[in-house]
């Protein structure tokens, strides 16, 4: 339910309806708008109907929220929501920025050679995976805390931020310590145990869209982690299962602007994994931005055919160049920037 204060509300008013809803045993998010202060109203709803919050001084009126997901709703906030980084990036806002790197860390070596590069293309954003969910137990499962400590040092040379897996709540500790962007993968997006360990941390999540996840599943995942506090959520549309057998998985490009109409929450599209081919990753990114999103994931090699992992969906430095001479000419043509 989400109540709407008066322009005039004290903040006295604003704690007496707060203190309503919590006598109630009830969760309380609070918005604030530049002209409208919101109070969101978390949980039984027949609870909610038994408090008259409509005769609360300061309230101007209450809604039901329709739709299940809540915090994460176009009801519960209108303007979208910005996330801004201590070093001043901004996702969210007008300009799309872009995620680059190799699928797993390898190397220090070879890391921070792809980080330059991305660096001088003009991504602000380094990914790398320290640990990695592979479909066979066989096949290589990242460095991981040494894979942690590589990218930190990827970040202090070139000032990169930095964004990596998460896969096990135990993980979690050493997570805060390294990375900027904590990422939950499309295999745990309803690890629902994993999504309320990263809602209580106050560390922005990259949650992935799940093979074959239908988009309120997707936003039902993302209102686990708002649910726990942490409302800064960037929607990755990475591609779902379908029975197209010419790509890896199918990009679904209408997720964009379908997600950009329900949620308040930055949406980035990652053509990598979207389509598996590196041919293929080009145009689908210039397509995500003509689509509407706020952020590009893509994944770069210095070496794919040496790759530890998905060397077949990975550009070569000067094809990440490439790239980002074109999705700045498709940025500008929609009202949007790339740096």
């Amino acid at each position: 339910m989400i109540i709407v204060m008066k322009p005039d509300a004290t903040p006295q008013d604003l704690e007496r309806v707060s203190d309503a809803i919590k006598a109630k045993g009830l969760g309380v998010n609070i918005s604030r708008g530049k002209e409208r202060t919101v109070v969101g109203a978390i949980g039984d709803e027949r609870i909610l109907t038994e408090i008259p919050l409509g005769a609360f001084q300061g309230v101007e009126s209450v809604h039901k929220i329709l739709q299940p997901f809540k915090l994460v709703s176009r009801e519960f906030r209108k303007q979208d929501t910005v996330i801004t980084f201590p070093n001043g990036v901004v996702l969210g806002g007008p300009e799309i920025q872009v995620m680059a790197g190799p699928c797993a860390v390898e190397s220090e070596d070879q890391l921070l050679y792809v980080a330059e590069r991305v660096k001088k293309a003009g991504a602000k954003i380094l990914r790398g995976g320290a640990f990695k969910p592979r479909t066979s137990p066989y096949t290589f499962q990242g460095l991981g805390e040494e894979g942690l400590l590589h990218l930190a040092k990827a970040r202090e040379k070139t000032g990169l931020l930095i964004i990596t897996e998460l896969m096990d709540p135990r993980d979690l500790p050493a997570m805060m310590k390294y990375t900027d962007i904590i990422q939950i993968g499309a295999r745990n997006m309803q690890n629902f145990r994993l999504l309320s360990d990263v809602g209580e941390v106050s560390k922005p999540v990259l949650l992935k869209r799940g093979l074959s996840a239908t988009i309120k599943e997707f936003l039902m995942a993302a209102e686990y982690i708002a649910s726990r506090g942490n409302q800064e959520i960037i929607l990755c549309e990475r591609g779902i299962r379908t029975f197209e057998t010419m790509t890896r998985n199918t990009l679904d490009l209408n997720a964009v602007p379908v997600l950009k109409s329900l949620t308040h929450l930055p949406v980035l599209v990652d053509p990598s994994h979207g389509t598996g081919r590196w041919d293929l990753v080009i145009p689908m990114a210039r397509a995500g931005v003509a689509a509407g999103c706020d952020a590009l994931m893509i994944e770069v090699h210095n070496n794919p055919e040496q790759a530890f992992s998905d060397g077949e969906e990975s550009l070569i430095p000067d094809k990440f160049d490439n790239l980002m001479s074109e999705v700045r000419k498709v940025a500008s043509a929609v009202g949007r920037f790339v740096a």
